[in-house]
C-alpha cells in the first residue's frame, strides 16, 4: 500500500495555521507590503532585529567575554575615564580599546557619559558587581570551542571527550572515574561563585520551617547551604558529596554557620544511601547534569531516604519556561550536549519523573527570575 505523502496527510488546525503563517512570512510580496504599513512595519522591524540577533549573537557574547577578560569593567568602575587611560589599564591599543568600548556601549555594558568619558553601562554595572557571572563568562570559552563546528558536535558520540566535558570531569568522578581531586576543586569553586543565581530564587520563593533540617545532595563546598543557613538561623544543615568535597565544604560552613549546625556526609549519591532523617532534601543544579536513567535512579534513592512528610526541593534552570525559552533548550540544551551528560527538562518532565520515583504530591513554585532557576517541591 502506497504511503501517504506528508503534504497530503491530514494535520491539526495548529499545524495548518503554522504552515500558512510561514508561507506568508517567507513571501517577498508580503515582506514588501508589510514594510510600508505603520503597525505591520513595527512588527516587521522587531522580527528583523530578532533575526539579526540570532546571526550576531556570538559576536555579542565574545564582546562580553572581552570586557570581562580584559578587565574593562574594573577600569570603568571608577569612571569616567578616557579611552586612552582605559587602554593603558587593559593593555590594548587606543584604537582597539575604542572599538571595544563602542561595541560594549551597544550592549549597554559601557556608556559614554560625555565625549570620550566612559563609564559602566546599565548591564555593565550589574555584571561588574557579580563575580559569579564573570566566572561563568570566563569558562564559556570552552563551550564556544566545542560549538565552532556545531554539526560535528551533534554527530559525535556523547561519550567522546569535548573541551567542556574534560573541564567538568567532576561528572565523571561521580560515575566512578579515577582520581579527580584538582578537577573537583575547580568544579566546586566555580559552582560556589555562581550558586547565588539559584539561591536567590529559592530564598524568594520557598519558606523554610522555623526549626528544620536541610540536606543538600551534591552540595559542593556548601555555597547554597551557606545562603540558606544565614537566612534561616534555625536551619540544621547537612552536606552530602564526594569525601574530599564534603569535608572541605563542611569546614567552610562551620566557620560561618557554626559546627553545631553543620554535618558532613561523604559518599557517592549513585552508589551510597542518601542520609535519612532530614525534613528537606535539595538538588540544586544537579538533575539536569545527568541523563534520564541516572537521574531517575537519583530521585529513587532520595525518595527511599525520606521520612513521611519530608520534601525534596529541586532548583535548576528548566526548559519551556514562558519568557525564558531560549535559556532552556537553546542555551542549556546545547551546553549539556557539549558536556556529554544530562539534558534540560521542563517542569512537566521532572514532575513525571518524580511520580515514577514514588513522590505523592508535587508542585511547581514560581520564582522571580525563572531564567536563573525554576523550583519544584515534591512530598514523600
Amino acid at each position: 500500500m502506497a504511503g501517504t505523502s506528508p503534504r497530503s496527510s491530514p494535520h491539526s488546525f495548529k499545524v495548518r495555521m503554522i504552515a500558512r503563517r510561514n508561507a506568508l512570512f517567507a513571501n517577498p510580496r508580503f515582506q514588501y507590503w508589510a514594510a510600508r504599513l505603520p503597525l505591520i512595519n513595527r512588527i516587521a522591524r522587531n522580527r528583523a532585529s530578532s533575526a539579526f540577533d540570532l546571526l550576531a549573537g556570538f559576536t555579542y557574547s565574545q564582546t562580553l567575554r572581552a570586557c570581562v577578560e580584559s578587565g574593562l569593567f574594573d577600569a570603568l568602575a571608577d569612571g569616567p575615564v578616557s579611552h586612552h587611560d582605559t587602554a593603558t589599564q587593559i593593555g590594548l591599543s587606543d584604537a582597539a580599546t575604542l572599538t571595544l568600548l563602542r561595541a560594549a556601549r551597544a550592549l549597554k555594558l559601557s556608556e559614554e557619559a560625555e565625549p570620550d568619558l566612559w563609564m559602566l553601562g546599565e548591564q555593565g554595572a550589574v555584571l561588574a558587581a557579580d563575580k559569579g557571572a564573570q566566572a561563568m563568562i570566563r569558562h564559556h570559552h570552552l563551550l564556544y570551542r566545542d560549538l565552532a563546528d556545531p554539526l560535528e558536535l551533534l554527530r559525535r558520540d556523547r561519550a567522546e571527550a569535548t573541551h567542556l566535558s574534560r573541564y567538568w570531569s567532576y561528572a565523571g568522578a561521580l560515575h566512578g572515574a579515577a582520581e579527580a581531586g584538582r578537577e573537583t576543586r575547580e568544579y566546586s569553586e566555580l559552582m560556589a561563585a555562581s550558586q547565588h543565581f539559584v539561591a536567590d530564587q529559592v530564598l524568594a520563593a520557598f519558606r523554610f520551617p522555623p526549626q528544620a533540617s536541610l540536606l543538600d545532595v551534591g552540595g559542593g563546598h556548601g555555597a547554597f547551604l551557606r545562603r540558606m543557613g544565614e537566612a534561616n538561623p534555625g536551619l540544621q544543615l547537612g552536606l552530602f558529596d564526594l569525601p574530599e568535597v564534603a569535608k572541605a565544604g563542611a569546614e567552610i560552613l562551620a566557620q560561618v554557620i557554626g559546627t553545631d549546625r553543620v554535618t558532613a556526609h561523604p559518599g557517592n549519591f549513585f552508589e551510597d544511601p542518601i542520609p535519612g532523617g532530614y525534613d528537606i532534601v535539595s538538588l540544586v543544579r544537579i538533575l539536569h547534569d545527568h541523563d534520564d536513567g541516572p537521574a531517575a535512579q537519583l530521585l529513587a534513592n532520595i525518595r527511599a531516604s525520606l521520612k513521611p512528610g519530608a520534601r525534596l526541593l529541586i532548583a535548576e534552570p528548566m526548559a519551556r519556561v514562558p519568557g525564558a525559552e531560549p535559556m532552556g533548550e537553546a542555551f542549556f540544551g546545547m551546553y549539556l550536549w557539549a558536556m556529554g551528560s544530562g539534558r534540560i527538562r521542563s517542569s512537566a518532565e521532572i514532575t513525571a519523573m518524580l511520580r515514577s520515583a514514588g513522590f505523592s504530591r508535587i508542585r511547581s513554585v514560581a520564582t522571580p527570575q525563572p531564567v536563573n532557576a525554576g523550583l519544584i517541591v515534591a512530598f514523600a
